[in-house]
């Protein structure tokens, strides 16, 4: 038996700080992809892809980082009302792409507050999940965080998670998601920075720990540092691109996710079901984080300005 599901990366540059040739550039590859592979079911794109967002690149005269933010309905039921330009814009590339389309994240304008927040539409155009980035990425990122997880199902496929970037340097979003049912992380970066090499370790730690897959769309350089990563339940590297743009395309089976958590990761070790047996606590869930020991010698969290 298999439960078998189309995925594409598009590890693709932004232009620098021009949501509008940005988008031009995202949907030159879904169409790209309809023609070539018509099998991909699920398209994703990196961290604030279609905002155009290049940090290690000057604002043009004018411009403003967050120019782009724009509201998003709280209630991703039914009829949108309050929907920004590049919500729409996006939810009428899925529509008339008939795909799935994760397309990263965009800046979310709520009252006083912006948040880095990643959306879901399915093929009939539908936002069927939001997602607020819930660690933006201290001291550097400036926005604020979210507190909501999320898990959305796709009919007759499987249950996926999202997270953005950052979060994952925290394991408790990866197991959270698990615990809420995930099979599937959809994790999009936007990562130019040396520890990109650490970034790839953990989604294959994530992968394994969780016994699920992990998508993980970055941007390519000069922006991000691409190398964009498919891992499997198993913890095997089913794709990783190179350091330039690229699609990757990928079928992965639900069914596998199954297998390995009832079987055992590699047939072996099934420490999920020892996790959910287990009858002790763990004092880190049940007398809160900040109580730990290993908290209390730590300075503020600040950019370090000197050893």
């Amino acid at each position: 038996m298999a439960n078998l599901f189309g995925v594409a990366i598009v590890q693709m540059q932004v232009v620098p700080w021009d949501a509008e040739k940005t988008m031009e550039r995202m949907e030159q590859r879904l169409s790209y992809i309809r023609r070539a592979f018509p099998w991909v079911n699920l398209v994703c794109f990196p961290e604030l892809c279609p905002t155009g967002t290049a940090p290690l690149d000057p604002l043009p005269p004018g411009c403003a980082w967050d120019a782009t933010a724009e509201a998003i309905p709280k209630n991703i039921k039914g009829k949108r009302s309050g929907s920004g330009p590049l919500t729409e814009r996006l939810a009428a590339m899925a529509r008339r792409h008939q795909v799935w389309l994760q397309p990263g994240s965009i800046y979310e304008r709520d009252g006083d507050a912006l948040y880095n927040t990643a959306l879901v539409f399915s093929p009939q155009g539908e936002l069927v999940a939001r997602y607020r980035k819930m660690f933006p990425w201290r001291p550097w990122e400036t926005l604020a965080g979210g507190r909501e997880f999320c898990v959305f199902d796709i009919p007759d496929v499987g249950r996926f998670g999202l997270c953005i970037c950052y979060d994952g340097w925290f394991p408790e979003v990866i197991r959270t998601l698990t615990w809420m049912g995930a099979e599937v992380i959809i994790h999009p970066s936007l990562t130019g920075t040396v520890d990109r090499s650490a970034e790839l370790i953990i989604e294959q730690a994530h992968a394994i720990l969780n016994q699920c897959y992990m998508v993980n769309a970055n941007t390519a350089p000069t922006t991000g540092g691409g190398k964009s990563i498919i891992v499997d339940p198993n913890g095997r590297v089913l794709q990783q691109a190179g350091d330039h743009e690229e699609i990757m395309t990928e079928i992965i089976d639900l069914d596998l996710v199954r297998r390995v958590r009832e079987l055992g990761t590699v047939g072996l070790n099934q420490h999920l079901k020892q996790l959910r047996d287990f009858e002790g606590e763990f004092p880190a869930y049940t007398q809160g984080i900040r109580q730990g020991e290993m908290f209390q010698n730590l300075g503020p969290l600040r950019l370090p300005r000197e050893l």
